[in-house]
């Protein structure tokens, strides 16, 4: 009876140490975010080339922040691109319309806005699979671009973004207009501060998966931002193919 008990303690911890192990193997892109240098490794990509600066919104569409977004950008004539959750996209299919109307780069954020550290392979593939045809479908064309919610990546995701042909984008600044605290003039200090050509800037055009109303800060602060990049002579840019 000893001996037995002990096998299978044996084979209980080899399967928990082989789950951990898968775990850990599916979980370490996550790491991108904060590594800068695991990004490059990863083929994940946080800035364009050249005397440039992308601009990028995720979260959207929402039905008053993607709109007043899309005037201040027709105003200084800059093109983004817009990280779409596709769940946000099928109750405003119009304003995807406008954003691609307008010249703009619609790219996907997924299906939901979820952790993929919570997800499995399976839940992942189908979030990101499901995602782009919703987003496909509306625009007619096949996506390029991919960024996942929280930027928090898993092997799964990275494998699907591959096989699709899509581009995972990070960011290297941020104006951390999601938070409730949020002014224009802390997201717009938070971009700038620092910037430097080939950054690749990030913004949210939605309060959906953020404090309520605090897409009014990242409007409040665009304006100062594009002012920023006209001053130093840094063209804002969508992301490139």
């Amino acid at each position: 009876m000893e001996r037995r008990a002990h096998r299978s303690h044996g084979i209980a911890l080899a399967l928990s140490v082989a789950g951990a192990t898968a775990w850990l193997y599916h979980a370490a892109p996550a790491l991108a975010a904060p590594l800068a240098a695991l990004r490059h490794q990863l083929g994940v990509v946080d800035t364009v080339p050249g005397g440039r600066v992308a601009l990028t919104f995720d979260d959207g569409p929402h039905p008053l922040a993607t709109p007043a977004v899309l005037a201040t950008l027709a105003e200084r004539s800059a093109p983004a691109t817009f990280f779409l959750v596709a769940e946000q996209a099928q109750r405003y299919p119009h304003l995807v319309r406008e954003i691609v109307e307008a010249g703009h780069r619609v790219a996907l954020h997924g299906l939901r806005h979820r952790n993929l550290l919570r997800l499995g392979r399976r839940a992942t593939r189908n979030d990101l699979l499901r995602g782009a045809a919703v987003l496909e479908d509306l625009i007619a064309t096949r996506l390029r671009h991919y960024r996942p919610p929280y930027g928090v990546l898993n092997r799964t995701a990275l494998e699907t973004a591959a096989e699709q042909g899509w581009t995972v984008w990070l960011w290297r600044r941020w104006g951390r207009d999601w938070e409730a605290q949020a002014t224009a003039a802390t997201v717009a200090q938070r971009l700038t501060a620092g910037l430097r050509a080939g950054d690749v800037l990030l913004l949210h055009d939605s309060d959906a998966y953020a404090a309520p109303g605090s897409w009014r800060a990242t409007v409040g602060a665009l304006p100062s931002v594009l002012d920023m990049l006209e001053a130093r002579g840094l063209e804002p840019i969508a992301l490139p193919d």
